[in-house]
This record gives C-alpha cells, structure tokens and sequence, in this order.
C-alpha cells in the first residue's frame, strides 16, 4: 500500500470505495491506520484494536457520546493486536478532545438510575415477578452500587454470600447486559449470524437480562436484606406523597371470580373469532392483515357491552390474580394492551406484557438491527424515531397524516419529517409499523 492508503475518509458518499470494505481493512489491516468518519463506526462496529479516539466535532447526545467513547475500549489479545499493528500491546486507549465534548452539558442524557422516584421495593419486586424492563434494571444497579460503597466489611461479606458474588460484580453484570454491543454479540452467537434479526435480538437480550438479575429474581433473602440494609443507611421523610398499598391479597370468592372472567373472555374470544374483526385477525396470523386502531376499538366496545362490562384493565387484574408470576406492568392499561390480551388468552405469549413494553423491546432491537447494517441516524431523527415508537405502542402505526398533529406538530410537522428522512420516510414508517406491532 502507498501514504495514500495511510489514512481514509470513510463515509457513504465520499470515497470510491465501498465503507464497508474500508472498515474492513481499517479492522483488520496495517493501512488505514487513521480513519475520518462521521458517525459510521459510531456504534455496531466492532473495531478491537483501535487505541486512539479523537474528536473533531461536537456531539450533541449523551448516548452517541458514550457509544462513539465506548469503540476504544475493546479487549484484544496481544496476538491478535499484532496482526494490525506489530509489536503492540493495548492496555489503554487514548481519547483526544479537541473541540470540548466533554466540558459541555450534552442532551439526551440518561443516567443508570433511571427510575429516581420509583422504590428499590418495587423495582426488585417487579424483577422477581419477570419483568425484564431496562430502566427499572439499570436503577436497582445504581442502587446496588451506591448502598456497596456504605456497607462495613462484614455487611458486604454477608451479602456477598447470599448472592454468590460480589455486589459489585452484581451491579457491573447488570450494566454489561444493558450493553445494546453486548446484546447485539449474543444475538450473533446464539444464531451464529452477523445480521440476526429483531425477534433474535429481542430473545438475546432477555437471556443476558434473566442472567445478570438471576440473583435478585430468585433469592428473597437476598432482596430483603438488601432492602434492610439501604434503610438503615438512608432516612426518608416524606410529608407530600400519598400512602402506597404494599401488599393486597385475594379471598378464594376473589380468585374464583378472577377465574371466571378469564374463562369467560376466552370463550368469548373462541365464540367470536369470525364475527370481530381484530379477533379475526389476532386469531389467525397467517393472514398478514394488519390490525388497525379501529378494529381494537370495535372489540374494546363489544367487550365493554352488558352484562360482560369488561375492560382491559379488569381483565388484566383477573390475569395477575390468577398467575402474578406471568403478569408484567403495573397502574392503568392503555387501550392497545387488548393485543397482549388475546395473544395471551390464545396461548401465543408466555408472558402478560404491556403492550406499550412490548413495542420498546422491539424498537430496542430494531435499533441494533439498523446499526449492525450500518444504517445511522442523527439525534434529531431519533428523537422522531422514539415519537413514532411512542405513536405506534398507543394507535398501532403511524401515517403522514399523523404528522400533521401532536406530538410531531410542535418539532415541525410533516414537513420537517420529510426534511429529515426525505424519500425514506414511507417506507421507515411502514417498516416500523410493521415490525413493532407485529
């Protein structure tokens, strides 16, 4: 190779040669040894024997910040390094800022405890009962590592003990599987493909999840004394919040009524499957009808109707009453929690789950899907992303005309979508809709 090979820009439009195959010989070749890039090895590249990261523009969000911080910090073997780079040996990388990235208030920031005002109770609760929900993690590690650094030497021996590891290999496992590189890397060995696709993604996720909370879900004597312990170190005195109801059991007359209405929705789902249009098509999938907003309001009227009067929120609390382990989510259901419903009531899902939950880990995975295929996109399209994830996991899509109201009105409307996706957005939309309400 000559010095014009020493270093490349590597973009979508602005080399002759294809990007991937110049981060392909950035990887795994002596030349380039310098790579130019906006945003293309930002996240799902794994470039292992990187030792400098050098910042030339500012980033403007705190997760591609960290994602673009993160490419340095690959382990790779002295072995391994040398076939790139001769007589090296990495056990830190450098990271040059010369423009101030991190000397200013980024956007987009999300700390690890991302559920500040919820219990650590609850949170572990929730954990016990299956919910894998990524916030509510993220804050019980934060929690676990802040009540560590308090705890005397023979309060972390006894916990240690209960949790067959170190609390803070408790809480660093936590963060690893909240990595999306780390899902994206068990997706690919699970499958042994390099592109796994959103339902793979969504499955390895879950498995590093149930991994790293294992601990917390399956020892009560670990939680509790967790529990005792943070309130021994922190006192709260709160005189604004109202009282919280800690535990609620139900009489057998109770249980008996949650099992009649559960055996009574199923049968009506039975009854009705050709007579109710959502139930139609949630019944049959090898249809590939799209189900619409309108057709799960047809259902949540005819569910609603004497003397049945049932509501997603009464046959919700019928499922937990019966089976909590199975049941995830708490508070009130929203109207497109009657999909979960029925694929639940038809025995297509495992789990209970809310529907606007479901909808997230789909978009999670979606996410890494895109990214492993070396799509990119700007912080001000994700935050249009997230709003059709959002629109979606309430109305069950998203169409132009939908931009023409909130929450797209107040960013710019349809005109600004269109700026920013230009003839990419109706198949983006369509791709969505279709993959996060599937």
């Amino acid at each position: 190779m000559g010095r014009a090979d020493f270093a490349a820009k590597i973009t979508y439009k602005a080399t002759g040669r294809r990007a991937d195959e110049l981060i392909k010989a950035f990887r795994n070749s002596y030349n380039p040894r310098i790579a130019v890039t906006v945003d293309m090895i930002a996240t799902g590249t794994d470039v292992r024997p990187l030792e400098c990261v050098f910042f030339m523009r500012s980033v403007r969000s705190r997760t591609y910040f960290e994602q673009m911080k993160g490419r340095g910090v690959r382990v790779i073997s002295d072995d391994e390094l040398r076939t790139v780079t001769p007589n090296a040996s990495k056990d830190r990388y450098v990271l040059v800022d010369a423009v101030g990235v991190t000397e200013t208030d980024l956007v987009d920031t999300q700390p690890l405890e991302r559920r500040p005002t919820v219990p650590l109770e609850r949170l572990m609760r929730r954990i016990s009962f299956g919910s894998r929900d990524p916030d509510a993690i993220s804050t019980v590690a934060a929690r676990i590592a802040r009540l560590e650094r308090h705890l005397t030497d023979s309060e972390r021996a006894e916990l240690d003990q209960l949790a067959g590891m170190s609390l803070h290999d408790l809480a660093r496992g936590i963060v690893e599987a909240l990595d999306p590189d780390r899902q994206l890397d068990a997706a690919r060995a699970a499958t042994g493909k390099d592109e796994p696709d959103v339902d793979e993604i969504v499955a390895a996720t879950r498995g590093l999840l149930d991994d790293a909370v294992a601990p917390l879900a399956t020892n009560p004597e670990l939680r509790d004394r967790l529990l005792e312990l943070r309130r021994q170190q922190e006192q709260l005195i709160d005189a604004t919040s109202a009282d919280e109801l800690i535990e609620a059991s139900y009489s057998k007359d109770a249980t008996a009524r949650a099992r009649e209405t559960v055996e009574s929705f199923e049968r009506f789902i039975r009854e009705n499957k050709d007579e109710i249009t959502a139930l139609e098509v949630l019944y049959s999938r090898a249809h590939r009808q799209r189900l619409t907003f309108g057709q799960i309001k047809e259902l949540a009227n005819e569910i609603a109707k004497p003397p049945r009067q049932w509501t997603p929120d009464r046959l919700w609390a019928a499922y937990e009453a019966l089976d909590r382990s199975k049941v995830r989510g708490s508070g009130r259901r929203v109207l497109t929690d009657l999909v979960t419903l029925v694929r639940f009531a038809l025995h297509e899902d495992d789990e209970l789950v809310p529907f606007p939950e479901r909808v997230a880990e789909r978009y999670h995975a979606w996410l890494l899907q895109q990214e492993n295929h070396g799509r990119a996109f700007t912080p001000e399209q994700l935050a249009w992303l997230e709003r059709v994830r959002d629109t979606i996991a309430s109305s069950l899509g998203v169409t132009r005309e939908d931009m023409m109201g909130p929450p797209f009105a107040e960013r710019g409307g349809l005109g600004k979508a269109s700026e920013l996706f230009g003839d990419q957005l109706d198949p983006l939309l369509d791709e969505l809709t279709e993959v996060l309400s599937a």
